[in-house]
């Protein structure tokens, strides 16, 4: 039995073997076609939320100047608020009806919801209130986001639609047309292909397999809820936290912080693609439930790596103020703080910042490296094995609610670092995420027997 243990564990979800009598026909061909364009669809969706987030915080602080840290954490918790709340309904959805329709309907929003935030600028006041309400609506329906940055605050206006097309407003956009793309797709490419736990086709709708009739074992699926919801809460407060923490610890601006992030967002997404391959490989060899572990294991050395050291202290932004504004209004008492140059730095209004040492430039790109291995291996480790423990049952619901934990995590994630970073620093927030990561490795060495696959927990029964 442990061999059947050993061989399940390793082995992939969707078997490609080319040798196989199956690959010969249209069904094969046509389930690999309609794999390839949900891997595309959710690229391209990928994408669209990647170069909108590199350019959120500034352009909260351009639309309304009342924002602050505190509020981008709503910002970016809201987009994953509409998605908890639609994901059980869309699972159950696609569960009674034909998939394409939960999935162009949630695209169609996401176009709508993008369109929406880039409008963010054009009522007279509130314009924070309306970002949030765009990005709940994105929730609920990186290279480019550096190349876009070169537009400019100000680019260009397109008088017919009343549009300011720039640097903020471009990524949302953007991801509008990417999701009309997924929507024409999904439509016109996308077809549906049931199959078994073996790969095997099943024609009828209420078709049930012998392994059915067992139950599913509910502690390892609550176990992988927590964890993923421990994963995404952990990468919501790096993705969260990642332009304020770099335009306070290294003082650039507005246009730099979206540039350089933008770099490393699009370096992570290409180490990514690597980490991705890499562990396709490890888990065949080792299994699924090694490489979460190890994903975890760098996660915490991550974060563990942030913490801030030494005896170097970040510019204060009200050096700024003094040196330049109020100098300035001295000279021209008709100049304004609005009209100075853009003070950098970390605001005088987180007294945090006069005490707690600088995060070096080294820290911060060492530490993104050491996340874009431990991220990506921990996210497709926790799909895997969820799907390998539900086995052939529809997973329409269940997968519901796994979408719905990680949308849990990511809308408590960038509310609690934007509070803990904004009054207590990064040295309390990071310290707190590596006790989080401690916790989820624990968890997963206690329960570490009882995520198996479906199919050999049935045979451990029949046995």
């Amino acid at each position: 039995m442990s061999g059947l243990d050993e061989a399940d564990d390793t082995t992939p979800l969707l078997r490609d073997d080319s040798s196989s009598d199956d690959s010969q026909n249209e069904g094969y061909r046509s389930r690999w076609r309609s794999i390839r364009v949900m891997y595309f669809t959710m690229f391209l969706s990928s994408v669209g939320f990647t170069i909108v987030i590199t350019s959120l915080w500034p352009y909260l602080q351009k639309i309304d100047d009342d924002a602050n840290a505190s509020f981008l954490g709503w910002v970016v918790a809201a987009y994953s608020l509409g998605q908890m709340i639609a994901s059980p309904i869309f699972g159950l959805w696609s569960n009674r009806r034909p998939r394409r329709e939960p999935l162009a309907c949630s695209i169609f929003i996401n176009v709508s919801a993008n369109i929406y935030y880039a409008y963010a600028y054009l009522p007279k006041s509130q314009n924070k209130y309306h970002m949030l309400m765009s990005r709940a609506f994105v929730g609920f329906g990186a290279a480019l986001g550096a190349c876009l940055s070169f537009i400019g605050e100000h680019g260009v206006t397109v008088n017919v639609i009343d549009l300011q097309l720039n640097m903020y407003t471009a990524p949302a956009l953007l991801a509008a047309a990417f999701g009309v793309i997924n929507i024409l797709l999904v439509v016109l490419v996308l077809r549906e292909h049931r199959v078994d736990d073996h790969g095997r086709c099943i024609q009828p709708i209420n078709y049930i397999s012998e392994e059915m009739e067992e139950p599913i074992d509910q502690a390892a699926v609550v176990t992988s809820n927590i964890l993923f919801f421990i994963v995404m809460f952990i990468f919501a407060v790096f993705e969260t936290i990642a332009t304020p923490l770099s335009m306070d610890m290294f003082a650039w601006t507005r246009k730099e912080a979206v540039l350089y992030n933008g770099i490393i967002i699009c370096g992570i997404g290409f180490e990514s693609i690597l980490v991705f391959l890499v562990v396709k490989v490890a888990s065949q060899r080792v299994g699924d439930r090694p490489v979460l572990l190890a994903g975890l294991a760098i996660i915490f050395c991550g974060f563990f790596i942030l913490l801030p050291w030494g005896n170097h202290y970040p510019k204060i932004q009200w050096a700024d103020l003094k040196n330049n504004t109020l100098v300035n209004q001295r000279l021209d008492g008709a100049m304004t703080a609005n009209s100075s140059v853009e003070p950098t730095g970390c605001p005088y209004e987180q007294t945090w910042c006069q005490y707690t040492p600088a995060i070096h430039l080294a820290q911060y790109i060492t530490s993104d490296i050491l996340i874009g291995v431990g991220y990506p291996a921990c996210n497709v480790m926790s799909y895997t094995l969820y799907s390998k423990i539900l086995g052939s049952k529809p997973q329409g619901v269940y997968m519901g609610w796994l979408t719905a934990s990680g949308s849990g995590a990511r809308t408590l994630g960038p509310v609690f670092v934007s509070q803990v970073y904004t009054i207590l620093g990064p040295r309390w927030a990071f310290s707190l995420i590596c006790g989080m990561v401690v916790g989820a490795i624990i968890l997963l060495s206690s329960v570490y027997h009882r995520l198996i696959a479906f199919s050999v927990r049935v045979g451990r029964i029949v046995d």
